[in-house]
Formats: structure tokens, sequence, C-alpha cells
């Protein structure tokens, strides 16, 4: 398993000061037709609640946009716990994507950082994604589940491939409803089946507009 659900279960993605951790990232996602069923059935199966609390990417580019042009991602990822735990960020980079046996494919540089300085190498931040989430490990894989401020709930299965078609069949929704499509396409998606548009980032909600996250989600 790479990524914060990792690090999360050792005790925090990421520490701060740590070496970086080179991986191939593995990945699919689906719509959570109903959260409640879904953390009933990731209970029964004996999956670890690692985190809970909001997740803040800030992802940079150069001025000219060429991270983008390239397919790559500069971010810095910021975990906020609700409940027990502190408050950590971890940087990644990310190669080009790639499609490898119907799974989402990148590179993954990753490590810790206590102060992100991207700004002050000539970054600037080109994109805002806000959620809750919950990372449970189940089956050997990290299964994240995602609130958006408006948009369909989300889950996030991460391992090998065998890992996540174990983790996939716990969680009851349909083999086909899992894709390896990116977090855009399914903001799309919501877009066109209920008219709305998705807000994928707290500042650019209607003012008064409650964030679609649940109840724990809220600041303490």
């Amino acid at each position: 398993m790479s990524g914060a659900g990792a690090g999360l279960a050792a005790g925090g993605a990421g520490a701060a000061g740590a070496a970086p951790a080179g991986t191939r990232e593995l990945e699919l996602k689906a719509v959570v037709p109903d959260p409640a069923a879904l953390a009933a059935r990731l209970a029964a199966a004996g999956a670890a609640l690692t985190f809970r609390g909001v997740m803040r990417d800030r992802r940079y580019d150069r001025p000219d946009g060429s991270l983008v042009a390239r397919d790559e991602v500069l971010r810095v990822r910021a975990f906020e716990p609700r409940g027990a735990g502190a408050a950590h960020a971890e940087l990644t980079f990310k190669g080009p994507t790639q499609r490898t046996n119907g799974y989402k494919e990148r590179e993954e540089l990753q490590f810790g950082v206590e102060d992100a300085a991207a700004e002050r190498l000539g970054y600037a931040v080109s994109d805002v994604i806000d959620r809750a989430v919950e990372y449970h490990e189940v089956a050997g894989a990290a299964v994240r589940i995602e609130w958006y401020p408006r948009m369909d709930v989300l889950v996030e299965v991460e391992g090998a491939p065998e890992e996540i078609e174990r983790a996939a069949l716990v969680t009851g929704i349909p083999r086909g409803d899992f894709t390896a499509e990116r977090l855009l396409d399914f903001a799309a998606r919501y877009r066109e089946r209920t008219g709305r548009e998705p807000v994928l980032r707290l500042d650019l909600l209607a003012p008064g507009e409650r964030p679609g996250w649940p109840q724990w989600a809220a600041r303490p």
C-alpha cells in the first residue's frame, strides 16, 4: 500500500523529515450511493479506521503551466484530524497518468513537510480541493471515502491489483462502477446528471451554503 493510507496506519501520513517514498500508485474510484451502507460493510469486514478528518489539497505549477502540460502534479496535502491526532502535511510529486490493466497508475514521490514553501521555489497555486475523508484499511488496500463541498460522495481504493479487487468486493459497490477516471470526470458526470455545478473547494460554495460533509467534519 502506498500514499497517505499506509502512513496514517503507521501513526501519521508522511511524518515531517521522513525520507521521500517513491511508489507506483494504482487506484480505482467509484460513486458511493449510500455512505452509511459502505461504512457498515467496512466495519463488518473488520476494516481499520486509520484517519478521519478534513484533507486540503493545494496543487502548484509554474507560471507557464508546464506541469499541467506534462500531466504532472506537485501537491501539498494537509490533514486536519477530527478527534485524536495532530495536523500534518505531505508534499507529493506525481508523474503522468497511465492506464494499466484497467487501473489508474502514476509514479509518486512523497515525503512529509512542516512548512510547504513551493511559492518560494517559483511555483503558484493552480488548483484547490477540499474534502472530508475517512481512511480505512481492509483486505490489504487503502479505502478512502471522500465527501466534497458539493458533489457525489466517492470512494477510492488503492493498493496492489489483488488488494484492490478484494477491497472493492468488500464495499458492495458493483465492480463495473469502479473506474480509472480522474476526479474531474466524476465532477463532469455529476454536472450532467444533476444540472448543478460541482464544487470542490469550500470558498466557492454559495453564501450560506453548507458543505455536503458529515457532521463529524465540522470544526470542533
